[in-house]
């Protein structure tokens, strides 16, 4: 929408994500980030951390599901959403201000690790077919480089076995 801040923020999970759902079924998903900057000390030649700014992010229905069957508390993510700002008064009466973050979209940071996922296929694609799909030009054995080559692909499913 116009007029809205979007933002991209990286950092570590502070805590496991939590799912709640509201009176209609809808899945809400809330999670903290931190995001820690690295500053560069002179004086020292030592790169330390800086001061964390932590951010309370929203998920709503399948992805609020998605980030609590994937992501847990210490996880390097990235947080892509429209910044919210709250204000309250605390239980001792002061005027509070606190930056939330309805998260759109929401991943692993790869900066540090490798992911794997796991896709599932629908059940057509699930199970290969009853035999091979058989091309209409099967290169003999010692066939030159150039038929090898123009032969049809194969279906999903099946693999060349040597």
């Amino acid at each position: 929408m116009t007029g809205e801040t979007i933002v991209t923020i990286t950092g570590n999970l502070v805590a496991d994500p939590e799912i709640r759902f509201t009176g209609k079924g809808t899945p809400v998903a809330r999670f903290r980030v931190a995001s820690t900057p690295r500053v560069y000390d002179r004086s020292t030649g030592q790169w330390t951390d800086g001061e964390s700014l932590f951010i309370t992010c929203t998920v709503w229905r399948h992805v609020a599901e998605h980030v609590c069957e994937s992501l847990h508390s210490g996880m390097s993510v990235i947080v892509q959403g429209r910044l919210r700002q709250r204000t309250y008064t605390d239980g001792d009466g002061i005027k509070r201000t606190t930056f939330d973050l309805d998260a759109d979209d929401v991943g692993l940071s790869l900066r540090h690790r490798i992911a794997y996922t796991d896709t599932t296929l629908p059940p057509a694609l699930a199970s290969p077919p009853a035999a091979p799909p058989r091309p209409e030009h099967a290169p003999a054995h010692g066939a030159p480089d150039h038929e090898r080559r123009s032969r049809p692909q194969r279906h999903r499913g099946w693999a060349p076995v040597r």
